[in-house]
């Protein structure tokens, strides 16, 4: 859907982090039915993955602010999600070269990002 809605017709590769409870054989046999293009990735690699970040900044706004319950929880989720600030996203996206340099040169093994 959301392929669709930005036009990208069949010009996109699908990113996710393949994490074993991502690649269920039923998840895999769609997109492979469905033609969809997966980029290969190491599983569970935040310094290579930005979207990580962005959860964990949202784990903690949230966190500071106690919920007691499941409605309050995801009235925090869905509010400390809006206040992102969109430069985060943009310097975590600009970074990406830098973080991937990193990653090559410590040989797959964490770095400080």
């Amino acid at each position: 859907e959301s392929a669709l809605d930005l036009r990208l017709g069949r010009r996109f590769i699908f990113q996710q982090d393949n994490d074993p409870k991502h690649t269920a054989k039923i998840s895999k046999e769609w997109l492979q039915d469905n033609s969809v293009n997966v980029l290969e990735w190491p599983s569970q690699s935040p310094d290579l993955n930005p979207i990580e970040h962005l959860w964990r900044d949202l784990k903690l706004a949230v966190h500071r602010r106690f919920p007691s319950n499941l409605m309050e929880l995801e009235r925090c989720c869905k509010e400390e999600w809006a206040k992102l600030a969109k430069d985060r996203c943009a310097k975590l996206v600009a970074s990406y070269s830098k973080r991937l340099e990193a990653v090559i040169a410590a040989k797959g093994a964490s770095t400080k990002y």
